[in-house]
This record gives C-alpha cells, sequence and structure tokens, in this order.
C-alpha cells in the first residue's frame, strides 16, 4: 500500500502539479468508447477521466458522480466547456441506479482518496500535516454537505469505540498487524485527553506501533486508511456501487474500476467472478473457478492492469494502482449478495 496515495500527479517538492488521473490512457482503452455513448464517470474528482473521455469520441456526453463538495467547481468548469454533454450529481456512486433513469455505455470508478483530499489538511486526511480529525468525504472545514447530520468523524471513531472493535477496525481495513498495540495505546492517551487533531493521533500511532517499518513508511499509514475507509464506509459503498452498475449497465456496457489497494482489488475480482459465473472451489481437487449460467458480466483482463514504470516514476503515488474491467452480458440481473464480496466485519466486539 502507498503511504497516502491518489490521482493526482507530484513534482520536486511536494507541490500538486496538474491533474493526471493513474491509468489514463488504460481507462479510455478499456471503456472502449464510440461515437455518441453515454458515460458515467462515478468518481468525478477533479474531472480527469471524464475530461478524457469527453474528447475520446464526438457527441460523448458523460454523467459525474462525487460526494466530496470540492469537486463541485471542476464539474461547473467541464459543464461550461462541453455544454449539453456533461452534467454533474453531488452524491456517492452508490446511488447511481436511482439516479440515472436510461442506461448507459460505460462506467468508470477510481476507488480512494485522491491527492486534493490529502493535500487540504483541514480536511483531516493526512498524517504528515496537522489539521482536524476529520476524514468524512461530504464534509469540508468540519461541515457535513448533506443530511447525514449524525455520519461519525475519524475523532469519534477514536475516542468511542471499544478497544477490541478499534483494534479489529485497524486490522481488518488497514491490514495492521500492530493493531492491538496501536488500539492500546490510543485507548490509554484519550483517557487523559481526546483526540482531536491528526498529528497527536499520528504520534500515539507511531508509539504503540514501536520501532518505525524499515521501507520508509510511516507507522499511521494504515491506521488512518482504516480510519478514513470506516468513516466514509468506503467498502460497503463500493459493494453497492458495483450492484448499480451491473443495474443500469446496458448489454454490451463496459465497467472499469481502479483501486489502490489489496481490499478494493479483492472486492472486485470476487465481484467479477461471482457475476461472470464463477465461484471459489470448494476442494483443492477442484479447479479453483467453476463455471455457472446466466453470467452477467464477462471479465475483460483476468489480471489486472498496473502503471509501468514511466507512470510511477512520474507519480510515485500510482504504484499501487490496478484497473479490473468487465463486459455486461444480456443476461438479466443476478442476485443482489453484498457479502458475497468480502466486506470485513470489524464492528464486533
Amino acid at each position: 500500500m502507498a503511504d497516502e496515495q491518489g490521482s493526482f500527479d507530484r513534482v520536486a517538492g511536494g507541490q500538486a502539479a496538474d491533474h493526471i488521473p493513474v491509468l489514463l490512457a488504460e481507462v479510455v482503452a478499456a471503456l472502449a468508447i464510440e461515437v455518441g455513448d453515454k458515460v458515467l464517470d462515478g468518481t468525478f474528482g477533479a474531472g480527469g477521466y471524464s475530461r478524457a473521455i469527453l474528447s475520446a469520441a464526438d457527441d460523448v456526453n458523460v454523467i459525474g458522480f462525487d460526494q466530496d463538495p470540492s469537486a463541485a467547481a471542476a464539474a461547473g468548469n467541464l459543464e461550461g466547456e462541453f455544454p449539453g454533454r456533461f452534467s454533474f450529481h453531488g452524491a456517492p456512486f452508490s446511488t447511481m441506479a436511482e439516479r440515472v433513469v436510461e442506461p448507459v455505455d460505460a462506467i468508470v470508478l477510481d476507488i480512494g482518496v485522491s491527492s486534493m483530499q490529502i493535500d487540504n489538511a483541514e480536511r483531516g486526511f493526512s498524517f504528515q500535516t496537522d489539521g482536524p480529525l476529520d476524514m468524512r468525504m461530504s464534509a469540508a472545514h468540519g461541515q457535513l454537505l448533506d443530511a447525514r447530520s449524525d455520519a461519525p468523524s475519524a475523532a469519534d471513531l477514536v475516542n468511542t469505540l471499544e478497544e477490541e472493535v478499534l483494534a479489529n477496525l485497524i486490522y481488518q481495513l488497514g491490514d495492521e498487524r500492530r493493531s492491538r498495540s496501536i488500539a492500546r495505546a490510543i485507548c490509554r492517551r484519550r483517557e487523559e485527553l481526546p483526540f482531536a487533531r491528526t498529528l497527536d493521533l499520528a504520534a500515539v500511532v507511531a508509539k504503540g506501533y514501536g520501532r518505525p517499518p524499515k521501507d520508509g513508511r510511516s507507522p499511521a499509514t494504515r491506521t488512518f486508511q482504516a480510519l478514513r475507509i470506516a468513516v466514509n464506509d468506503e467498502l460497503g459503498e463500493l459493494a453497492k456501487g458495483l450492484c448499480a452498475a451491473e443495474t443500469i449497465l446496458k448489454p454490451g456496457g463496459r465497467l472499469v474500476v481502479v483501486t489502490f489497494h489489496s481490499l478494493e482489488d479483492r472486492m472486485i475480482k470476487r465481484f467479477f467472478a461471482n457475476r461472470s459465473g464463477k465461484r471459489a472451489g470448494t476442494s483443492r481437487h477442484l479447479p479453483e473457478l467453476q463455471q455457472f449460467e446466466q453470467s452477467t458480466f464477462q471479465i475483460v483482463n483476468q489480471r489486472p492492469l498496473t502503471p509501468g514504470n514511466q507512470e510511477i516514476a512520474r507519480n510515485p503515488r500510482a504504484r499501487s494502482a490496478k484497473l479490473r474491467s468487465g463486459v455486461r452480458t444480456e443476461a438479466p440481473i443476478g442476485k443482489i449478495d453484498l457479502s458475497s464480496m468480502g466486506l470485513p466485519d470489524w464492528d464486533q466486539a
């Protein structure tokens, strides 16, 4: 896993460069865009994918989704630049089936946190700059911009969860092997003073972690990732979004998903395996995958596409990116079973 990753290019000195989405050429190729297509960009961000899609063929229409309020400005710019061809919904991509009435030809999802979120200290995503311990993607400067007034922040989680539940969260959503010692350190400190700032939490996590990782990664990397995923229910949103994509894609339509860590990639892999009529074998003597009827997707690339050395050198945050894609068949929508995607059950003591 990358330290603090996203789909924005970086230049020397740590200053943000122009927005260059990860695997841009590969995404556009996988979408197989044709004249007149209607494409849904479920993670609009700064609009890099949407702009490339709109420029890929004549009369292409793009529908953008993003729950992050900071995406609205870039969306407004594209609406002005491509009048009548771009529209935007300030909402999670998991709601796409509720908001888009007509079937679409292709859908792209770029899962995870972006640099414009990390680099804004007031959003509370970064363990390298001080800010309020928030991490809610649907909030700006501590204020929620939707109706979820009770949505917990990262501070709420670290200050209230039982130690065992907190350890489970950090382990399952962050793949952090030292989760128990980190949770213990957090719970001891919060008895004296509740957590409110990112650097404060990062320092306590480092103490609980012990000796720093040999690879130079910050000890807080996986803990912050886990909290962000939990605060925003990212894996639940992804599972719902994949099912929504299956609902609104035309037969022959393409679903392209870019992920940045193993939890997400495993979910995408399992979704495509299930929807292509395959499942894990029940015995080591049987084939790993078994074929069934009524497949709603055909897998395009059995192995994920990854960035080349040149892209990684230009944008180190891209190094963990993986692209998987599938083509919607004419089969009716499959039974929606979110548990089949392997959602972690971290909130049990």
